[in-house]
């Protein structure tokens, strides 16, 4: 079963948020919705998302600036402003910032819906262009562009999270992967908080490679993690 991509969406006006919400839900998309632009970015450091759509005018932390902290975090994550303005000079600074698409209020959700797929393709097409090579990790075979394990029949799907860490892991192979390293590289932050969601990936992937007791991810006390196949 193919996996729903995952959207946050950052609106504060509430009969709007929850009527794209659920016109997306019902399209087959994983919908979360914040009301602004702090709650967005603490739901963005938290899970993992395929795209953004970002409402400009908002409370507590504006579109703009919001997308100005994500880029810091995850240079790649496609994002559509949402605006009730149509100043030139806001759509200009939302492309320097590397929005993918800008919507004027008021709008039509087919296309918006249009927009969505359109980018979607486009990243996953660069996504499959970008590393081809399959890797042999025991008994799996290890795709990183299409970021999938398999082994005999059976494909598991990883997330972007998982995939980041699994390369890291394989790019040290016969050294430690430290621990500061990896939060560094993916969470943009080494605090305790990410320290311990990193375990938690660390778990997901020993469970991905539990049909290969020849395949070991080691856990250096007080350095960080090794892997060993």
């Amino acid at each position: 079963m193919k996996n729903k991509s995952k959207i946050l969406l950052v609106e504060d006006d509430p009969n709007l948020g929850v009527l794209l919400k659920e016109f997306l839900e019902v399209k087959d998309f994983e919908v979360s919705l914040a009301v602004d632009g702090e709650k967005g970015l603490e739901q963005f450091q938290r899970s993992e998302f395929d795209l953004l759509i970002l409402d400009i005018m908002m409370p507590k932390m504006d579109g703009l600036t919001l997308a100005k902290k994500i880029r810091e975090l995850d240079e790649k994550i496609p994002v559509i402003f949402l605006s009730a303005l149509s100043h030139q000079e806001d759509k200009i600074e939302g492309f320097k910032i590397g929005a993918d698409d800008y919507i004027t209020k008021p709008f039509s959700m087919e296309e918006l819906l249009y927009r969505i797929g359109a980018i979607l393709k486009r990243v996953n097409q660069n996504d499959e262009k970008e590393n081809i090579s399959v890797i042999e990790i025991g008994k799996y075979f290890y795709d990183s562009s299409k970021r999938s394990l398999k082994i005999n029949d059976s494909i598991n799907k990883l997330t972007s999270k998982e995939n980041q860490l699994l390369n890291l892991l394989i790019e040290k192979r016969g050294k430690t992967l430290s621990r500061s390293e990896a939060l560094i590289k993916i969470w943009r932050n080494d605090n305790y908080f990410n320290s311990r969601s990193m375990d938690v990936y660390i778990s997901k992937l020993r469970n991905h490679f539990s049909e290969d007791n020849s395949i070991e991810i080691i856990n250096i006390h007080g350095e960080g993690f090794k892997i060993i196949y």
